[in-house]
């Protein structure tokens, strides 16, 4: 990605507001219906999704794991289940609402004594944890929500350890240029009003949507921000034609 592609896209970040009070109340409106407004919409693809990151990016061994911008818990709890409840879940994210679903949804699936996975409240560009720490930093469909989205990044990289791997899954737009272009219309058409339906807020975030997806890099461009951010090894897999693209890179020992 050269120096005028970077510029452009982080004009085009400044035309959406992110900053964290709108992002954080706009997350708290929707948090009761977020889950099945996610599953509705995605037609169900994001199990799907979820699945095949756990299954590409698989924990090895039992230091602990990262998801941040966890919303309501499910990739933390995906790879909670992955590792058998073997090794610590961490799942954070700056909108109690939604952590509070999360730890519901935690309670119902294990016993108390199974009790290994966190949810804390924090924002993704200033993590409560040392250097080192995580063997997977992840995150689902959050990143783009971060206001400063390298800094974001470099927070991902410095919590995790030398030689473990940084997992991303976001939205992207297809390859092939007509389904696109449905893509977009629909994005922008219909998706905005569904949610608004179901899950009516003050803070337009069916609209926040599609705006942030289109405006946000994905691809080559996502995959050589990771390695501004220090990464390497960084590769990246369009899922379900490229509606959603899944990252994994790995932190230098």
């Amino acid at each position: 990605m050269n120096e005028s592609t970077v510029a452009d896209h982080e004009t085009a970040e400044t035309k959406i507001d992110k900053s964290n009070q709108r992002v954080q109340r706009m997350f708290g409106e929707i948090a009761p219906r977020y889950d099945v407004m996610n599953h509705v919409l995605s037609g169900g693809t994001d199990y799907y999704w979820r699945s095949i990151t756990v299954g590409r990016a698989a924990p090895q061994g039992e230091a602990p794991i990262l998801d941040v911008c966890t919303g309501t818990g499910d990739l933390a709890l995906a790879y909670w289940r992955k590792t058998k409840r073997r090794v610590p879940v961490v799942g954070t994210d700056f909108t109690e609402e939604m952590l509070e679903i999360a730890r519901e949804k935690f309670d119902k699936a294990v016993r108390l004594d199974d009790a290994r996975i966190e949810f804390k409240q924090a924002d993704t560009q200033d993590l409560p944890f040392e250097d080192n720490t995580f063997q997977i930093v992840s995150v689902a469909f959050g990143l783009r929500n971060v206001a400063d989205t390298m800094k974001g990044l470099k927070e991902m990289v410095r919590v995790c350890q030398p030689g473990g791997r940084v997992v991303i899954l976001e939205f992207s737009l297809p390859g092939n240029a007509l389904l696109r272009k449905g893509y977009t219309w629909y994005f922008r058409n219909v998706l905005p009003r569904i949610g608004q339906f179901f899950a009516s807020n003050t803070q337009s975030a069916y609209n926040y949507l599609p705006e942030t997806v289109s405006e946000f890099p994905y691809g080559k461009e996502l995959a050589s921000l990771l390695e501004q951010a220090g990464l390497e090894q960084v590769t990246f897999k369009p899922l379900t034609f490229g509606v959603a693209t899944l990252y994994i890179g790995h932190k230098p020992k």
